[in-house]
């Protein structure tokens, strides 16, 4: 077994970490991941989509702490969608918020699915997973992160999301494509961008991801088992497991800190990572 499947028990931990914190904070865990799988010679450079595969698989773990932390928010739009629109039909704005947060969620996710699938090909190919995109976007987005920090109002709550706003925010999650932005970094800033409190950036954000997260970890999980073998099981249920219970404390913490602070802390670790992989780039210590 070759490539980024070929890990021991401790790698596995250690990604499954990675990968759990890094996904609900706005610094990317494509690149944190990507780091480290280079760092640790895990990646393939000959099949860079085994690579991919492990990752989408292990985000199942991140589903899975989302899960447990709304399990009582999704009950409730999933129930009153379903009873609002089909049981009971109401017009939209007639609908309860849950029932219109349900519809919010949906629209939102429309973006990345459609651009995901037009791009499947880059977005698993060896580009991807190249450390100067990688610390590009780190940086990037930290200066437009900062751009909104700086200007945005923050009044909206929740309950003032609109159509439109769940749109762009939408299309904000469909950068995260792009290695190194970060789901959570990219839909934050489209919140922040539509007038939203960072707390509720942050919470919508987390239950825009669900459909994403839900929809790529099967598909690659499907794609991956041609890359798993009973060795290889194990460690993999390993890594899902730690990146469940780091993803939970992630999303804790992030909810709780952005009540009273902003998001500057992260933009400056994006930056001082983005410069840090550029020098390890250039003093031959990884390889792009």
């Amino acid at each position: 077994m070759e490539g980024a499947v070929a890990l021991n028990l401790f790698e596995a931990i250690l990604l499954g970490i990675i990968q759990g914190f890094t996904e609900f904070l706005p610094i990317s865990s494509t690149g944190h991941l990507t780091v480290a799988g280079k760092l640790m010679n895990l990646i393939s450079t000959e099949a860079p989509e085994q690579w991919t595969s492990f990752i989408a698989v292990i985000q199942l773990g991140t589903l899975v702490s989302i899960l447990i932390y709304f399990r009582k928010d999704l009950w409730n739009i999933s129930k009153d969608f379903l009873t609002e629109n089909i049981k009971k039909r109401k017009s939209f704005s007639n609908q309860s918020f849950n029932s219109r947060t349900g519809w919010l969620i949906i629209i939102g996710t429309i973006p990345v699915v459609v651009i995901g699938l037009a791009f499947k090909d880059i977005i698993e190919g060896s580009l991807t997973k190249n450390l100067y995109v990688i610390a590009a976007s780190l940086i990037g987005l930290a200066i437009i992160l900062a751009v909104a920090e700086k200007t945005v109002r923050f009044r909206k709550e929740m309950k003032d999301i609109t159509i439109f706003d769940s749109l762009l925010i939408g299309i904000a999650q469909a950068f995260a494509l792009i290695p190194g932005s970060s789901r959570s970094g990219t839909t934050i800033t489209g919140g922040l961008f539509v007038g939203l409190n960072r707390e509720s950036a942050a919470r919508f954000s987390f239950l825009l991801s669900v459909p994403a997260i839900l929809a790529s970890g099967l598909l690659q999980l499907y794609e991956a088992l041609k890359f798993i073998d009973s060795s290889m099981a194990f460690n993999l249920i390993v890594s899902t497991i730690f990146s469940a219970i780091s993803g939970y404390a992630a999303i804790d913490f992030l909810l709780k800190y952005l009540r009273k602070n902003t998001t500057f802390i992260f933009i400056y670790y994006r930056i001082a990572l983005g410069i840090a992989i550029i020098v390890l780039l250039l003093t031959a210590i990884i390889q792009p």
